[in-house]
């Protein structure tokens, strides 16, 4: 069986609370910009997230390596950089059929070879509920082979897990995005839309969980919102009514070379002819249902931490909760998440365990998606699987002044590096782009030509990186 972590002396490598850690619990939200209270933003309401953030490490500078789905939930569960597509886990899948023993192991997987309990409810990896299939139905067709002990997903009036994923009130299915509502806010309780159900199945498994206190788990909850379409319970709306939101910083096309592109996945969707780019109020509409999103899915990670702290488990649980990328909100000029800008790629991580030191002090340093793995490692207190791309970020847990690194991310033939105040944006034959996100400017200025020898460093640390990439 596991053990938990040592209590050896506090350094870099090790973690030192009262009682050992045992088990884990992992909340995953979809298109989660950092925008929340505890994040520095005045204008969401997010209180259960902050509570968690006022015992937590706030990693303020924290940068998924993929602004999509599949990929950025690959490096989550490998530690590892991937394929830029969204079929990334398929890939792996099905490269594990044919070379055993020769790709590393998931997390779930190596916590589960262990000793532990692994489960998963929701949308944990790409498809909610884990597995492949027309409908993301077919359990012989799992994203992570014998990663999950069990990984469930409750659809309900929804019928399969991908009537599921862009479901509306009371059963409503994406049959054609075009026929279906871009933002809505139905009248009723939280389970009206997917996320209420995924938190009660969640809670659900807790209360099993904690009922077996000899066996550690892992439970991941992965919550749909605030992913398109934005649906949520009208009393999520109703708490922005006459609440000021923030002027949109950077409302332009980029000149130049850059990653924009033409946010076709929110403009598909049914706008009753508006379009946020030139129609301001409804561009101001579409960001207060987006934020009751946020608040909703904030809602159940409130039942989700009660339900934990009622079980008496949060005294050995480390708990993280994870954005898998952010989303423009019009930044750019763009509606959505497929761009390697800071919008896209930053997303909330808070990280916390029983008597942390410095609680609720936020980190300003740099770090990725892939660092979860071998973070989660080794604050359990387990040996470290086949060295991830990732770093342990115990030293930041530890201590919110330590230093951060490099992080690296991609989308389709597009690299970015962003190291200390700068990142360098590759985009193949089209040229770089460096931005100094200390400046005014940040990233609506290329300072390429101002810091050659930076420029030399960032290409040189940004290529390594690239060669270490999965290919499936």
């Amino acid at each position: 069986m596991a053990q938990g972590c040592t209590t050896s002396p506090l350094n870099e490598d090790t973690v030192s609370p009262k009682q050992p850690i045992k088990n884990v619990l992992f909340i995953a939200l979809d298109d989660l910009r950092p925008e929340l209270n505890s994040f520095g933003a005045t204008h969401i309401h997010s209180p259960n997230i902050d509570a968690l953030a006022e015992n937590s490490r706030i990693f303020l500078n924290h940068f998924v390596n993929a602004p999509s789905c599949g990929p950025s939930r690959y490096s989550l569960l490998t530690g590892r950089y991937g394929p830029t597509s969204n079929n990334a886990m398929k890939g792996r899948a099905e490269a594990l059929k044919k070379r055993t023993g020769e790709i590393p192991a998931s997390m779930p997987a190596w916590f589960k070879s262990q000793g532990y309990t692994t489960i998963a409810v929701g949308k944990v990896s790409h498809y909610p509920g884990g597995n492949m299939g027309e409908n993301w139905d077919d359990p012989s067709q799992p994203e992570l082979p014998d990663g999950w002990s069990k990984s469930l997903m409750p659809v309900a009036e929804w019928e399969t897990p991908k009537g599921a994923m862009h479901g509306l009130a009371h059963g409503e299915i994406r049959k054609k995005a075009s026929d279906m509502d871009v933002f809505q806010a139905a009248e009723d309780d939280d389970n009206i839309y997917p996320d209420g159900l995924i938190t009660d199945e969640a809670i659900q498994q807790l209360q099993q969980l904690t009922n077996q206190p000899e066996k550690p788990f892992f439970l991941a909850v992965g919550l749909i919102k605030p992913h398109l379409p934005f649906g949520a319970p009208k009393k999520y709306l109703d708490l922005y009514e006459g609440v000021a939101f923030p002027e949109n910083p950077y409302p332009n096309k980029p000149k130049g070379p850059s990653t924009w592109f033409n946010s076709n996945e929110f403009m598909k969707y049914n706008r009753w002819g508006k379009n946020p780019l030139t129609d301001e109020a409804f561009a101001q509409s579409v960001r207060r249902h987006y934020a009751a999103c946020v608040s909703y899915a904030d809602a159940q990670v409130g039942k989700i931490l009660q339900a934990l702290k009622d079980s008496g488990a949060d005294k050995n649980t480390v708990v993280v909760l994870w954005g898998d990328h952010g989303w423009n909100l019009g930044e750019h000029g763009m509606w959505g998440k497929h761009n390697l800008y800071e919008q896209a790629l930053r997303s909330p991580l808070l990280i916390s365990y029983p008597d942390m030191p410095n609680p609720g002090e936020g980190s300003q340093a740099v770090v990725e998606t892939a660092d979860i793995f071998p973070t989660l490692t080794k604050l359990i207190g387990l040996p470290m699987p086949e060295q991830p791309h990732g770093k342990s970020l115990i030293k930041q847990v530890n201590d919110p002044d330590a230093q951060g690194h490099a992080a690296y991310a991609y989308w389709r033939h597009n690299h970015t590096i962003r190291m200390g105040n700068f990142r360098l944006i590759h985009m193949g034959k089209k040229g770089f782009a460096l931005y100094d996100l200390a400046s005014q400017e940040k990233e609506t200025k290329n300072v390429a030509d101002q810091h050659p020898e930076l420029v030399k460093k960032m290409m040189k640390a940004m290529s390594a990186k690239m060669q270490q990439r999965d290919k499936f």
